[in-house]
């Protein structure tokens, strides 16, 4: 999970609705985020222009898994915000709540809008960089275009198959023919040579051998492909506004 950025409010407060405030972040450090919610809401009741309790709404539904509505609150947030930190923070929760709902491609345009606020902070970068990680993997290796890939190299696999039991069956026809001869000439002969072991068939020809050991590399170049997939993990943490 993304770490969020909570606004604690250590300046002062305007006097009307500042206590809401103030009770909605003790609620909030002790977990109670439903009662922090009625307390931020109490706040804005009373001050719908508040910084800190559109904020801190937002944190409150944010930890109760309520990202949309989360969202929304850091976006009034990002507009009445005072400073390009308050603003960077917003942008910074909303591409959290982006993030969670896995919409890569939305969380990388609200964490590229921190950077631009605020170049110093490292948690959206790296933020950002999973985010661009996840989509390309996504692009590139998941959903309907991996099912693609899927079939097309089954059905690659199976007309090779196809492929290398024509060639055998050619190949113990030839085989068989060559014995054939082999049977007739014997016989024209028998009389004239010693008595010696009749030669055995090939069980592999050179082509097989060929083939067997392409496949061979075939499926260890797979496998070195999945050894070398990693996972990214995206790192909490907390900061106060």
């Amino acid at each position: 999970m993304a770490g969020l950025l909570l606004c604690l409010c250590q300046h002062s407060f305007a006097q009307t609705g500042n206590k809401y405030i103030r009770k909605g972040n003790d609620l909030y450090k002790n977990k109670q985020y439903t009662d922090a919610e009625a307390n931020y809401k109490k706040a804005l009741e009373v001050n719908q222009q508040s910084v800190e309790g559109r904020y801190n709404l937002g944190n409150s539904l944010y930890e109760q898994k309520r990202y949309d509505d989360a969202r929304s609150q850091y976006a009034n947030s990002f507009k009445i915000a005072p400073n390009r930190e308050g603003k960077a923070d917003a942008s910074y929760n909303i591409g959290n709540t982006f993030m969670e709902g896995k919409k890569w491609e939305e969380s990388i345009k609200a964490y590229k809008e921190a950077l631009k606020l605020n170049p110093a902070d490292e948690q959206a970068r790296y933020n950002l960089a999973y985010a661009q990680t996840m989509l390309k993997k996504q692009n590139g290796g998941g959903g309907d275009n991996k099912d693609k890939k899927d079939n097309k190299d089954k059905n690659k696999d199976k007309k090779q198959d196809q492929q290398n039991k024509d060639q055998q069956n050619k190949d113990q026809q030839k085989n068989k023919q060559d014995e054939n001869k082999d049977k007739e000439n014997k016989d024209k002969n028998k009389e004239q040579q010693d008595q010696k072991p009749e030669p055995q068939p090939s069980k592999m020809n050179k082509q097989e051998a060929e083939r067997l050991l392409q496949a061979l590399g075939q499926e260890e170049n797979k496998l070195q492909d999945k050894m070398k997939k990693a996972k990214g993990q995206v790192v909490p943490v907390d900061k106060d506004w």
